[in-house]
This record gives structure tokens, C-alpha cells and sequence, in this order.
């Protein structure tokens, strides 16, 4: 956002612009700007952020989905099972992008460099909480060039100008102003923040129509058939001994009469998928959003955890069917084999970072609203102060979405796939200054654009693999989005 410019000035602060932020907590942020120049005269910028809690209960997702423009950056995470846990952000006082095999590395040490010089409170309430960056990561290194990811980034870091954090019935709010010059008039800087303050509403998420007017077309730029042959192909290679096992992902396109509603969406999905982490990215015009049951790294002081979720099957109303479909998938050899390919390699990249890793012996099924997967459960003793980012540059991408080995694999999958999977199995998430934070594999997702929707699935394919098996699969994966964008 752009920031009007003038001369130094120290008086007194301008009239509070809305009810959202305390008196004192604006007085507080405006004396931080002053520092904050004072300290940019050193050639670095500093980022000025201050927290309070709010008073009553407030849904995030509304505030920010109800106040957005089409210019606005935004970003939503949830997770509703786990106490309510939420976080929103809308706009960016700072925004860093980067690309390339380095681009967690260069993320990680930029955003070390800002959460040490700014001025913040102390972040001692919920994690989440306070100053934080949400990052973005497409799944390839230089992934996200084609026009229909255009505003993503193969890497992008934001500092929202406004962000929202909830845990059970509390909800929590910080502004940020970013300040790169010591003539910087106070109140110039704080212009931008003060008037998104200023339009902040919170609306309730609209309602999905039931019974929309036109006609939806859903159709495959690839055909079902080409899905197959590329399974049979990788089935091919591993038998070959090439490589161990692969993740092969599929497209399907939603052209809708009316254009999609984020808001409307992400409502069903935290309604429908309450265990999963229900997310939206806004970029312009475009929003990637989905309900992934997969948690890349959560780092929470010198403890990590983790998950290998690999191995999959349906769900079935009738309980009896359920529970059977979930022992046959405990006792799958080629859903185990699939399930310890991700546990081990997991294992192997935290292991430089830990004292210990640990593994649980046996897989569980985790069931969420149209699937059910074998998941075992990771945990580690960090033995340095490796931070949320840093974890996820050396966990990404795991063989949950690319394979084993892992540079065998992004060889093989743009040749067999044939499309951009842009953000679509990359990972995306939350850090603080200092350095805890929470990301999610970018699963069950679409890419909204006006009328149309992009979805994405994929299967991870080994030895045993059968192609109509696999493109089975995807189909269940879709159930996720699909009926909610195709009418």
C-alpha cells in the first residue's frame, strides 16, 4: 500500500478512527513509529506493531472476509476443532518474495532480520499472537509462473496490516506499520493503517445459494485416461528401481455462472471439515483456499511435531462399513509401506536439527468428512534454535506430495503430471519474531478466479499402485471442493 510522505512531526496523534483499537494501544503504536524512525536512520527499516485483546467473542475470517477489497492481500487459518483456533490478517505493511532451490532460506533470515529490529510487545499470550509473518510456498522451487497463479509467488512473506488471532472465546488484535525512512511523518505512515481500521466490519460469512441460476461445467484439461497412463508409467519406473514411490496430482476446472465466493466457501469448508486446517489466500482477484488434513511442522519453542498422513481410503455412512474400511487400511501392506516412506524421511530431515526424534510405532487412522488416512504422529527435541521456517524448507516437500527419493521425484513429476501446481501441495503458514509458528500442506484446495475454479488431488503412486485404483482416489479427494463450486 502506498504511503504519503511529509515532513518529521511529533505533536499530538490524530483522533482514533475507529472503535477497533483502544486510545492507549494507538498512542502506544504512534510512539513505536517515532522510534522506529529514529531508528531507520541506521539504514534499516523497522517494522512498529502493538497487540491488545479485544472485549466480546469476534470471528477473524468475518472481520477480514467482510472488510477486503479486490486490492487488498488477505489470509485466513483455522483449525475450528482445536479451540476455536483462528488466525486472519488483511493487507501488508511489509511483503518479501523470493524463489529458487534457497527461497525458505532467504524467507527465514529476511524475516530474523526484521523481528529483531522492531518494536513490538512481548508476545505472552496465545501462540499466534502478536507480530507475525504468514508465508505462502508453491510446491516446485520455481513453481507458480504460469498466468493462473499470477499475484501467488513461487515464495511470499507478509506482515499484515491488520491481524487476528482466537483461541476459544478470545480474540486478540495487532497492527503493524512498517517504517524505511527517519523524515517520515508519523501520521503519514499511519494513514494507510488507520483508514483499513476505519472499514473494518464484521459481517457474517454469506451463505453458499443453494439453488444457483446457470449452468456449471466441470471438465478436465487433462482426460481421466491421461491420469492413468502417468500412474502406469511411474509404476513402470518404480519396479524399474528408479526410485521408490511418487505423488501424482490431477486437475479439475469449474466454470461457474456466477463468480465463486470465497467467503461463502471457506464457510462450508470450517462447517464441514472441522478437524482439518480450513485456509484462503487472497491475491487480487484470486483466491486459493481448501481444508488440508496435513500439518507440515508446528514448532513451539524448542519442541516440533509433525505428522507422515500417507495412505488413504473412503468413508461410508453405515458406521459398520467405516470401521471396516479403516481396518482394511491398518492392514494394507501398500498403505503402511506408503505411510513409513514419509515417516522415515521425516524422521531423517529433523534429525540434524533434534537432540531426538521420535516416531510413533504403529500408523492410526484419522478420519475427517469424506476420507480417512493412516497418520503417525512425530514428534522432536530441537537442539538449536531452528525456527518454524527454517523446519519447513527442511521438511518440504515430504513424499506425502513428492516422492521418495525426493530429487527423483521433481524430475519425474512436471514430465508425467503436465501442469503447474503452483501453491497446490506446497505449504503455508504462520511465524513470530520468535521463530514458533504452525504450517500446513496446501491439500484438498481450488484457485478461484471469478467463475472459475482450478481443483487439485493427487495419490501417491509405489510398486503396487493400480491406475483406475489411483484415479479413484483423486475423485474422493475432490469430493472435498467440488460440490461445493459446481452447484
Amino acid at each position: 500500500m502506498r504511503m504519503r510522505r511529509g515532513a518529521p512531526s511529533t505533536g499530538a496523534p490524530r483522533a482514533r478512527p475507529s472503535a477497533w483499537l483502544s486510545d492507549a494501544a494507538a498512542a502506544r503504536l504512534r510512539a513505536r513509529v517515532i522510534s522506529a524512525r529514529d531508528r531507520s536512520r541506521r539504514g534499516a527499516p523497522v517494522l512498529a506493531s502493538v497487540t491488545e485483546r479485544l472485549a466480546g467473542s469476534h470471528d477473524p475470517a468475518a472481520i477480514v472476509l467482510g472488510s477486503r477489497t479486490l486490492s487488498d492481500t488477505w489470509f485466513c487459518l483455522e483449525q475450528p476443532a482445536r479451540d476455536r483456533m483462528a488466525h486472519a490478517g488483511l493487507g501488508a505493511a511489509l511483503r518479501l518474495d523470493a524463489g529458487g532451490a534457497s527461497r525458505f532460506r532467504i524467507l527465514d533470515a529476511t524475516w530474523g532480520e526484521h523481528s529483531r529490529r522492531a518494536l513490538a510487545d512481548a508476545p505472552d499470550a496465545a501462540p499466534g499472537v502478536g507480530l507475525v509473518a504468514v508465508a505462502g510456498f508453491a510446491f516446485a522451487d520455481d513453481g507458480a509462473r504460469s498466468p493462473n497463479w499470477a499475484g501467488f509467488g513461487t515464495a511470499s512473506l507478509t506482515v499484515p496490516l491488520v491481524w487476528l488471532a482466537r483461541r476459544g472465546e478470545t480474540t486478540w488484535l495487532t497492527c503493524n506499520v512498517l517504517v524505511d525512512r527517519a523524515d517520515e511523518d508519523p501520521d503519514a505512515l499511519l494513514e494507510p493503517l488507520h483508514e483499513l481500521l476505519a472499514g473494518l466490519r464484521e459481517r457474517p460469512l454469506p451463505l453458499l445459494d443453494p439453488s444457483p441460476t446457470g449452468t456449471f461445467a466441470v471438465h478436465s484439461p487433462m482426460p481421466p485416461s491421461h491420469y492413468e497412463e502417468a500412474v502406469a508409467r511411474a509404476v513402470e519406473r518404480i519396479r524399474a528401481g528408479q526410485l521408490d514411490k511418487v505423488v501424482l496430482a490431477r486437475e479439475v476446472q469449474v466454470q461457474a455462472p456466477q463468480p465463486h465466493d470465497p467467503g461463502a466457501v471457506f464457510d462450508v469448508l470450517r462447517g464441514g471439515f472441522p478437524e482439518c486446517f480450513v485456509y484462503a489466500v487472497g491475491r487480487g482477484d484470486a483466491t486459493f483456499i481448501g481444508a488440508t488434513p496435513e500439518l507440515l511442522i508446528r514448532r513451539e519453542g524448542n519442541r516440533a511435531s509433525t505428522v507422515a498422513l500417507a495412505g488413504s481410503t473412503r468413508r461410508s455412512a453405515d458406521p459398520a462399513v467405516d470401521d471396516h474400511l479403516a481396518e482394511s487400511l491398518l492392514r494394507s501392506e501398500k498403505n503402511r509401506h506408503e505411510n513409513q516412506l514419509v515417516a522415515e524421511r521425516i524422521a531423517r530431515a529433523l534429525t540434524p536439527h533434534a537432540v531426538w526424534v521420535t516416531v510413533a510405532p504403529e500408523p492410526v487412522v484419522i478420519k475427517v468428512a469424506n476420507i480417512q488416512h493412516l497418520a503417525a504422529p512425530i514428534r522432536a527435541q530441537l537442539a538449536q534454535p531452528a525456527g518454524a521456517l527454517e523446519l519447513a524448507g527442511a521438511l518440504h516437500p515430504t513424499p506425502a506430495v513428492g516422492g521418495e527419493p525426493g530429487d527423483a521425484a521433481a524430475r519425474l513429476i512436471p514430465a508425467l503430471e503436465g501442469l503447474d501446481r503452483g501453491w497446490y501441495a506446497g505449504t503455508l503458514g504462520w511465524t513470530d519474531t520468535g521463530g514458533d509458528g504452525e504450517f500446513c500442506v496446501a491439500l484438498r484446495c481450488a484457485l478461484l478466479r471469478g467463475t472459475h475454479a482450478s481443483c487439485y488431488a493427487g495419490c501417491g503412486i509405489v510398486a503396487d499402485s493400480d491406475p483406475a485404483s489411483e484415479l479413484a482416489e483423486t475423485e474422493v479427494k475432490l469430493q472435498a471442493l467440488l460440490p461445493v463450486l459446481s452447484g
